[in-house]
């Protein structure tokens, strides 16, 4: 990789991490408004995504050492659709009936 590329890296993970952070601080400022387990799951999610984003930026280039991070991410991954799963199979009361 060119030294402009490895010098721009930390900064795209920082604004991807950042970027993520946000979206788990409105998910859990919906989830404290709501008590509704769907928003609480997916900033846990995006709280991981944060997490992996830093971890990815600051650790080491080769692969081998990357795989764990990605099955981090894969885990925020499958919460997200354990939300979705959990949601559907349990609605709220006071929604209309589909």
């Amino acid at each position: 990789m060119s030294a402009a590329a490895e010098s721009i890296r930390p900064m795209l993970a920082g604004a991807l991490a950042t970027g993520y952070f946000v979206a788990m601080l409105f998910f859990f400022r919906f989830w404290r408004d709501t008590r509704d387990r769907l928003f609480l799951l997916f900033g846990i999610a995006f709280l991981i995504f944060a997490a992996q984003r830093v971890a990815l930026a600051f650790g080491p280039d080769s692969l081998e050492n990357q795989t764990p991070l990605f099955l981090l991410r894969l885990a925020g991954y499958v919460l997200i659709l354990i939300a979705i799963v959990d949601r559907n199979r349990h609605p709220r009361s006071g929604s209309p009936p589909v």
